[in-house]
C-alpha cells in the first residue's frame, strides 16, 4: 500500500467520511481556506493513480469511490512506523507513549481490559 501524502490523507477522510462523491462535494466538506479546484482534482487523480479511489463516470462528471477502507490503511501505517521506528515490537509503542506521558495508566488499563476481553471472546 503506497504512503499517502498529508494532502492525499486529507482528501481520503473526505471521501470516507461522505462515501462516494464527485470532486464539489469532496471539496464542501474542507474547512476554510478550501484548496483550489484543481488542486483537489489532481490529488483525487493521485489517490485514483494508487488505487486508493476508483472513478465512475455519471454523465459529464467522476464519482468517487474509495476501494481503501479507514481500517485498512491505518493498520498499514501503523504496522510501518512499529517495523520502521520499534523494531516491530508494539510493546516498545506503547512503553515510547508511557515514558512520554502521551498516555496514562488509566488508558493502559482500558487497553488491557480491551485486549482480555477479545482474547476471551476468541
Amino acid at each position: 500500500m503506497d504512503k499517502l501524502t498529508t494532502q492525499e490523507e486529507e482528501a481520503m477522510r473526505g471521501i470516507w467520511k461522505i462515501g462516494p462523491c464527485v470532486l464539489r462535494d469532496l471539496l464542501a466538506v474542507y474547512p476554510d481556506p478550501k484548496p483550489p479546484y484543481t488542486t483537489l482534482a489532481s490529488v483525487v487523480k493521485n489517490l485514483e493513480r494508487k488505487h486508493y479511489v476508483r472513478a465512475q463516470r455519471v454523465g459529464n462528471v467522476y464519482l468517487y469511490h474509495a476501494t481503501v477502507q479507514p481500517g485498512d490503511y491505518k493498520r498499514a501505517c501503523m504496522s510501518g512506523i512499529v517495523s520502521n521506528l520499534f523494531g516491530n515490537s508494539y510493546k516498545e509503542l506503547v512503553s515510547f507513549f508511557a515514558r512520554d506521558e502521551k498516555i496514562s495508566a488509566d488508558d493502559l488499563k482500558d487497553i488491557i481490559n480491551m485486549i482480555e476481553q477479545q482474547n476471551t471472546e476468541k
